[in-house]
């Protein structure tokens, strides 16, 4: 199946990202700790993450041209997070940093076992963008924009000002955020976890409530990142059901695989690849970087996502 919609040939950059960005502190453990209980940890180690830039990242190691639009406090954390971009490509001319700001920050407990792990995080209000401070010209320099709607305002307003320019819209939704029924109607490629349709519908099967994403947004494409099952989309009135692939060498650490999923699809949507093909793409970029710790670490070349394809 072909993409609903018409893509840029060619722009500033394949794609621009805007939303969140962080710094990951990423503690490995045996097992999941009890409540109230001890436990000594395997290792730890600090890395940049975040949503959108681990995307942007993610695309630029693929081989595509991208930049990266957000805010980072003036501390050690924000330098790591404004390195580690400029370092494999991204164009961050149109990021800032904020004097007197923290960086967003994670810590993220793995379970060595299974690999899943547990998030807890903090984001200073001195990073959100109003719609005022939206830098609505950076949201035209790309084919595609992908954004998460932390800022919802602001969102809305760069998604205006992109489909007015003809670039494509796509968002990566985990959670309700105020504003998120105005923003949802503009974006063309809507990938949510598996958990977001009943916070924001109640409880429905997964594809009815792609459907109802469809039916009362517009979407073009909705989905759902489903963990190891793979995903399922729906597009031009059809489920797409793709099977996810097995981690090469076992499941590390399943930090940032979410994003991994977005890049891949975003990847395959770019370099003209069918949706489903898309879809394959994604599971696969997602496969891969669950190889190590870090929701960057092992973000795949396009020579290993090409083998992986190839050998599946």
């Amino acid at each position: 199946m072909q993409f609903p919609f018409s893509i840029l040939v060619e722009n500033d950059f394949d794609a621009v990202g805007f939303g969140t960005n962080a710094v990951d502190y990423l503690i490995r453990v045996p097992e999941y700790p009890a409540f109230a209980s001890k436990i000594e940890l395997r290792e730890y180690s600090i890395q940049a993450g975040g949503e959108v830039a681990s995307s942007m990242l993610g695309l630029s190691r693929l081989g595509m041209k991208t930049a990266y639009i957000g805010r980072f406090g003036d501390d050690g954390a924000g330098e790591i997070g404004l390195n580690s971009l400029a370092a494999e490509g991204v164009d961050i001319a149109s990021s800032e940093v904020v004097p007197g700001a923290l960086t967003q920050i994670a810590f993220i407990v793995i379970d060595e076992k299974s690999g899943e792990r547990t998030v807890i995080w903090q984001r200073d209000t001195k990073l959100s963008y109003s719609a005022a401070e939206a830098p609505l010209s950076a949201a035209k320099q790309g084919r595609v924009l992908h954004l998460t709607p932390h800022d919802t305002d602001a969102c809305i307003a760069m998604a205006e000002a992109a489909r007015e320019a003809g670039v494509i819209v796509s968002a990566d939704v985990d959670n309700i955020f105020k504003g998120i029924e105005d923003l949802l109607p503009l974006v063309d490629v809507c990938i949510v976890s598996a958990e977001f349709p009943s916070k924001l519908f109640g409880t429905m099967e997964n594809d009815q409530a792609l459907r109802e994403l469809s039916s009362r947004f517009g979407c073009p494409i909705t989905g759902l990142t489903l963990g190891d099952a793979g995903s399922l989309l729906f597009c031009g009135g059809e489920l797409i059901r793709t099977p996810g692939f097995e981690v090469p060498g076992g499941c590390a650490d399943t930090t940032g695989a979410g994003d991994a999923f977005r890049t891949g699809f975003l990847f395959g949507m770019l370099s003209g690849r069918s949706v489903e093909e898309s879809a394959a793409a994604a599971n696969g970029v997602a496969a891969l970087n669950c190889r190590g710790v870090g929701a960057r670490t092992t973000l795949p070349t396009l020579s290993e996502l090409d083998q992986l394809l190839r050998q599946t």
